[in-house]
């Protein structure tokens, strides 16, 4: 044992003053899609989106079972299909999904080759595959990225005539489910109440619509002289949604005794109201991005999700993203991760977007707008997430958040703490609560790029 000649460090801290932090928590982050969304008050605890007429089409997803490497199409997913959307007889939807051939394709097979006949619907049950056409100068150029859900050739079910006028080539190893034309009539001759519905279909032309599928307003321009002016109106949807606000809720809990005698040089009740209040924000931001009700992720429109071309995000893919929300995008919001990996494709072709300023700081950029991580935007076991964009503002017709505030015993905008009392225990209870959601005020305000590979 070594003899001290001076007092020791160990024994010395017993009567000095220790410097100390406030408590910390990993959890707390940047919470970018809080700060960038304009929030608009909700009175009466829901926001109504009222909107122009707008004709549904059949553009949605196909939805697949699968037991071991066989897949089927369920059976009343076939809706999505334009030309069976709204048929509603099970069983005969049963059968038709059982007409369906399941075929395999390696990465880089034609599926379809343009200028032949559509005489197959083909649904994408796994993987990508790419639409190739003329380009405008003679050489090839992709049209589009189909994934998993997508489907082609619906004019096989019973509509005109018709040639393929691009090529299918799969862009990864791809499980398609087909039809053929043959096939189909011949099942129609057992079911006519399919064949009388989808005949109905390409009988009757839609409505009169603009390129967003909203009813058309009728125009006159350009005219001399005493022409008839077009009568009009704007129509609007009948059914408009409604978003009610969400809550996220907790009870703190405080001992009398600690917020009595241990509360210098820090305010023990302050200290837990303020880490309990960050972990209820980044739960508001979580619930905005995934809630399956009104959650950004699951409210892009079908039109507004579009697929990376290989799996990682490069260039060409973010400028596609930023085509679905042309006018006036304001944001990208992405995992982390999804940014290092177009961040790596950029470095692979000697590019280095700049840094712009956003909530006064600098963040890195695509042709111009910025682009922020956020950490609740999921990457699946599988190493895929997702990157979105957005228009924000009720002015804009973008993205809004939706709060209330005036709340009894409210803390902050939007954020109450009530006091519950106390118990036979002695301990202190607050009732801590906010109230949110989220708005998307037209659907071309969001664009969603699907399928991003951040590994």
């Amino acid at each position: 044992m070594t003899d001290l000649t001076s007092l020791g460090t160990k024994a010395a801290r017993n009567l000095a003053t220790t410097t100390k932090t406030a408590p910390q928590m990993q959890e707390i982050t940047s919470r970018h899609l809080l700060k960038v969304l304009p929030w608009v008050e909700a009175i009466g605890g829901a926001y109504r989106v009222n909107r122009r007429l707008t004709y549904t089409v059949g553009d949605g997803r196909v939805t697949f079972t699968n037991t071991g490497a066989q897949i089927r199409v369920i059976p009343g997913e076939l809706c999505e299909l334009a030309p069976l959307r709204g048929f509603d007889d099970p069983d005969a939807l049963t059968a038709l999904a059982g007409l369906f051939t399941q075929r395999e394709y390696e990465p880089g097979q034609v599926i379809v080759e343009a200028g032949t006949p559509v005489d197959h619907v083909i649904l994408l049950a796994h993987g990508k595959v790419s639409k190739i056409g003329a380009g405008a100068y003679g050489g090839e150029a992709t049209l589009g990225v189909l994934a998993d859900g997508d489907h082609l050739g619906d004019q096989a079910l019973g509509g005109p005539l018709a040639v393929w006028d691009f090529t299918v080539k799969s862009a990864t190893a791809c499980t398609v489910l087909t039809l053929s034309r043959d096939v189909y009539d011949e099942f129609t001759t057992q079911a006519p109440e399919v064949g009388t519905h989808v005949s109905a279909h390409w009988d009757n032309p839609d409505q009169a619509q603009n390129p967003y599928g909203e009813a058309e307003i009728a125009l006159s321009a350009g005219h001399v002289g005493e022409a008839t002016l077009p009568g009009t109106f704007v129509d609007y949807d009948a059914a408009p949604r409604e978003y009610e606000l969400s809550v996220a809720q907790t009870i703190l809990q405080v001992h009398t005794r600690v917020a009595d005698l241990y509360n210098e040089p820090m305010n023990q009740t302050e200290q837990q109201l303020r880490l309990t209040i960050h972990a209820l924000r980044e739960r508001q931001e979580d619930e905005m991005v995934n809630n399956r009700d009104f959650g950004l992720l699951h409210n892009a429109d079908l039109k507004q999700r579009i697929h990376t071309r290989t799996g990682p995000p490069t260039p060409d893919d973010m400028d596609d993203l930023l085509a679905t929300v042309w006018k006036d995008p304001a944001v990208i919001l992405a995992h982390p991760k999804a940014l290092a990996a177009f961040g790596r494709e950029c470095s692979k072709r000697g590019i280095y977007p700049p840094n712009v300023e956003i909530n006064g700081q600098k963040a890195a950029s695509w042709r111009g707008v910025p682009m922020l991580p956020c950490n609740k935007i999921p990457v699946s076991d599988k190493g895929l997430s997702s990157m979105m964009v957005m228009r924000v503002g009720e002015k804009n017709q973008g993205v809004i958040g939706l709060f209330r505030s005036g709340l009894v015993d409210e803390y902050e905008p939007g954020l109450s703490v009530r006091f519950m009392g106390i118990s036979e225990k002695a301990i202190t209870s607050y009732l801590v609560t906010t109230y949110y959601s989220a708005a998307v005020l037209v659907p071309d305000a969001l664009g969603i790029l699907e399928s991003v590979e951040v590994g």
